[in-house]
Formats: structure tokens, C-alpha cells, sequence
């Protein structure tokens, strides 16, 4: 029974008493694992290209950027904090011993001086310590270096978004996350009057953090890359948030009474996404960035993608004004349009009747790059039934599928490819209307995890992912790219691969 003051919270939050009835239903009926009909794969809802191909696509992308009025946005999630990246150095700060002892202590110490933060980390150093980095590891004093790195008397890395935090090391200067996506959407991501656009979606207590890093670096950026920059940040919405249950599925409440809602996961993001106007947008996140010496394969590649999808695009609406504007539609249109489908979306099961086909026409679409499988955490591809009873390309976490089926896990196992979250979307309609995004979820697709609070249990609900069920419902295309476009950082070490050293 909801009191008085959970109304009031609720209001507060902008979410609704229907919408907190559904997520409490969701916990106590779970959510379903989706039907599979195979992994995607080369030949089978993966398209690969040769030289030939990509070249004609980065073409077509060239000559749609050099019209005018095409709107471009690059759209990256930047929100999340660094601290996973150094939970080997919270560790050993924490440890009962006092030098490097595991493989990851003793790799960071050795090559410490090849990380683009190691100049900026030894001026604190000698605020803090009134010692130089080599004199400390002459002294022994290894943790006084993690603790000027991690700590916020020191660099803070341990608190900031990865995004803040010094990737790359360059002749005059090292540069952050935030800013090598500038450079990117300089290089693939401009319009025909030279403006580049970036959105970045971040927490609220880091918002002035990036604020002040843009205001800082942009103007250089301008100069440096002939591009004018448009930039905008978004965060979360509150409205977004989900309640916490008890493991007895009633509403986790705090010491002081009030529901607890948490962050409801990247796919709230969809929101954030829905409210950008523009033609076409990039998805790519925060750490997959590379020095300038090996953006070549990114920038090819981004092209490539959102090449195939402004051509894709074009013979959707063109199909989709012929449907609206026949009253009885032929059935050589009808089977025409089918087999465009199934050829180019993978859609299967399709009944071809010109209501189903304008209603599959309809709606955005999506070019996901998919990489080679070498055994890093990613969503994989598939193809998966919908509600409607046709079969279409989704991007599916481990927690959507049956573990307890052998066939479902053969195809999770066997999986050739995953995506890397690297996507270009088409967000309007063949009259430049946007789509509203948020109806295009499967609602079915969340996933209910267990955490705690102050020592308590509590069962937690995320939306289904941004690029997994929060665009189930798009128009989706898979293309092979090469695994020198996917550089993810995800622990500190990571910062010293050939991928991410200097010139």
C-alpha cells in the first residue's frame, strides 16, 4: 500500500503509480528468455564487404554528409566512473604486503612511465610526497604512488569517468577519451558547413567535471582539426530510475522510509537518445578510442556503416511512400518488398501482407558492427523471435537466453562474432519526422540482478540494454569489421597495449 510521501516521491521522479505497478509485476513473473532460431553469422545475417564495396559506401557516405541540412550526431555514454578500471591498484593499497607482488602490480610499476598520466602523476607525487615517482620505488613507497593516482588529494582517478582520464600520450600533449572522440566525429561525423556534433551522456556529479574539460579544450580542438563543434551533454532521468524489492518482492525501503530506486541501466539511455534531433547518429563508447596513428581502420569502417545505412534507408522510404500511396498494392510490390527484407534485415516468417510490410518499414534502423569473437565480453548477434511471430537480428546478453536449453547454449558458445557497441542509427522517417524510440522496446527483454544496500539484500531491475532489447523492435543490419576498431580499456593495464601507446 503506497503512503502518502511515496506519492509524493514518485511525482518528484516523473514516474508514474502504473509504471511502479509494472516493474513490481516484473519481478514476481521474471522475464522470459527469448526464442532463438540460430547465431548470426557470415552469410547468415552478417554481410561482409570487399574493397571494392567499402569503398562505394564510404563513398555514399561522403556524398550524404556533403549535402546540406544533413544533421550527424556522434552519441557516446560516458557516465560511468573509472573505478573498475583500477580495482587491481584499490587491491593492492589495501594489501598486506608493500611492493608490486601479482603480475598486474609488477607490469603497472615497470612500465609506468609509458602511461600518458605518468607526467601529470609526478608533479603530484612531489606536492603530495616531495619525491619524484623513481624515488619512491627506490624507497619502496609503491602505494603512495597508487594513492596519488587513485585518491582525490592526488589525481582523483579513482573517483573521475574514464572519459576524463589521460589515454594517450602525444609530442605536445596527452589526451583524454572525450577528446579523441572529438577528433573522430572531425573525421567522420561532419556536415557540408564544416560542424561537427557530439552528445555525451554523464553522471550529475561529474557533469561540471566534463563541462570544464570541454570549455577547455574545445577551442584547440577547433583549430587544430578545422571543425566547429557542437556539443551537448544529457544525463539519466530520474524517471528512468527502478524500484528495489526485497528478496520477498516488497518495495526495498531506506532507514528513513522511502522507496529506494536505482539507476535503471544503459538502456534507460534510450530516452536520452529519442530526444536528439538528428538524421543520423553514431553509438560508440567512452574507452574504444585509438591514438591518431591507428584511426585509419576506425574512420574507414565508421563510414562503411553509415554508407550502408543512408543507402539501406533510401530504399526503405521508397518503399514505404509506394505502400502508403497505393491503395491496393501490388503483389509484385508485395513480394518485392518481402524479399528486401529478408535480404537485407534478415527478417524471417514474414507473412508478406502490405499491412505487416509498412509496419516493418516503419520504424529505425540500425547498422551494428560485429567483430571476430576472441573471447571479450560483448552482446552477441542473433536471430530471435518477436511477439509479432517473425524472426529479426537482435543483440543478446547472456542473461536473455536459456541456459538450461543445450541448443541455446551450442549457439551462445559457438558464436562467431559480438558487437562492441559500435552502431550507426537512422532515428527519422521518409518525411523527417523522428521517431519516438521508446516505442520501439521490447519490454520483455530486462533482467533482474541481486545486490545489496547497507548490508541488506535487495533484487534490482534493469531496462533491457540500449543497443539489446531497448531496439528490438528497428530495422537491424550486422556487418563484419576488422578487430583494430574495438579498443576497450577496461582495467589500467589496458593502457599499455600497442593500441594505446604513443606515436
Amino acid at each position: 500500500m503506497l503512503q502518502p510521501q511515496d506519492l509524493k516521491q514518485l511525482e518528484e521522479m516523473g514516474i508514474t503509480t502504473q509504471q511502479l505497478e509494472e516493474q513490481l509485476n516484473a519481478f514476481k513473473t521474471g522475464f522470459p528468455f527469448l526464442k532463438l532460431d540460430s547465431a548470426a553469422s557470415i552469410g547468415n545475417g552478417i554481410m561482409d564487404f570487399g574493397t571494392e564495396e567499402t569503398d562505394a559506401l564510404c563513398k555514399a557516405w561522403d556524398e550524404y554528409t556533403s549535402q546540406e541540412g544533413r544533421k550527424v550526431v556522434k552519441f557516446v555514454p560516458a557516465s560511468g566512473a573509472a573505478s573498475r578500471m583500477f580495482k587491481n591498484l584499490f587491491a593492492f593499497v589495501s594489501a598486506d604486503y608493500s611492493a608490486p607482488t601479482t603480475d598486474f602490480e609488477k607490469k603497472f610499476f615497470d612500465s609506468i612511465t609509458l602511461f600518458a598520466f605518468y607526467d601529470e602523476l609526478n608533479r603530484a607525487c612531489e606536492q603530495l610526497y616531495g619525491a619524484e615517482i623513481p624515488q619512491l620505488v627506490a624507497q619502496g613507497k609503491y602505494k603512495e604512488v597508487v594513492k596519488a593516482l587513485l585518491n582525490n588529494e592526488g589525481l582523483g582517478y579513482g573517483q573521475k569517468p574514464k572519459g576524463l582520464l589521460k589515454f594517450h600520450s602525444y609530442e605536445t600533449a596527452a589526451l583524454t577519451p572525450v577528446e579523441e572522440h572529438l577528433t573522430e566525429a572531425a573525421l567522420y561525423a561532419k556536415d557540408k558547413n564544416g560542424k561537427a556534433r557530439l552528445h555525451f551522456t554523464v553522471s550529475a556529479e561529474h557533469q561540471k567535471l566534463f563541462e570544464n574539460l570541454l570549455t577547455e579544450k574545445t577551442p584547440g580542438a577547433q583549430q587544430r582539426l578545422d571543425t566547429e563543434f557542437e556539443i551537448s551533454l544529457s544525463q539519466q532521468k530520474p524517471s528512468t530510475d527502478t524500484v528495489a524489492v526485497t528478496p520477498d518482492n516488497e518495495i526495498f525501503r531506506t532507514s528513513e522510509g522511502k522507496m529506494l530506486f536505482r539507476p535503471g541501466g544503459h538502456g534507460s539511455l534510450i530516452e536520452n537518445l529519442s530526444a536528439i534531433d538528428a538524421d543520423v547518429v553514431f553509438i560508440k563508447n567512452i574507452d574504444n578510442v585509438v591514438p591518431d596513428r591507428l584511426k585509419g581502420d576506425t574512420v574507414r569502417y565508421k563510414k562503411l556503416i553509415a554508407g550502408l545505412l543512408v543507402s539501406l534507408q533510401k530504399q526503405v522510404f521508397d518503399y514505404a511512400e509506394r505502400l502508403a500511396s497505393a491503395s491496393e498494392p501490388a503483389a509484385e510490390l508485395l513480394d518485392e518488398i518481402k524479399t528486401f527484407l529478408q535480404k537485407n534485415f534478415s527478417i524471417k516468417k514474414l507473412k508478406g501482407t502490405a499491412e505487416e510490410l509498412s509496419a516493418k518499414l516503419n520504424r529505425p534502423i540500425r547498422v551494428c558492427a560485429m567483430v571476430k569473437n576472441v573471447g571479450e565480453p560483448g552482446g552477441g548477434p542473433f536471430i530471435a523471435y518477436n511477439q509479432d511471430g517473425t524472426a529479426s537480428l537482435q543483440i543478446l546478453e547472456s542473461s536473455q537466453i536459456d541456459m538450461a536449453n543445450p541448443e541455446a547454449v551450442a549457439m551462445f558458445q559457438n558464436g562467431t562474432h559480438f558487437n562492441p557497441v559500435d552502431l550507426v542509427c537512422g532515428l527519422k522517417d521518409r518525411n523527417g519526422k523522428a521517431f519516438d524510440l521508446t516505442l520501439f522496446i521490447d519490454k520483455n527483454t530486462g533482467f533482474i540482478s541481486e545486490k545489496s544496500k547497507d548490508g541488506r539484500e535487495l533484487k534490482a531491475l534493469e531496462r533491457p540494454g540500449l543497443w539489446n532489447g531497448a531496439m528490438s523492435d528497428w530495422l537491424t543490419v550486422f556487418v563484419e569489421v576488422p578487430l583494430t576498431t574495438f579498443n576497450p580499456v577496461k582495467t589500467v593495464n589496458d593502457l599499455l597495449r600497442p593500441q594505446h601507446q604513443g606515436q
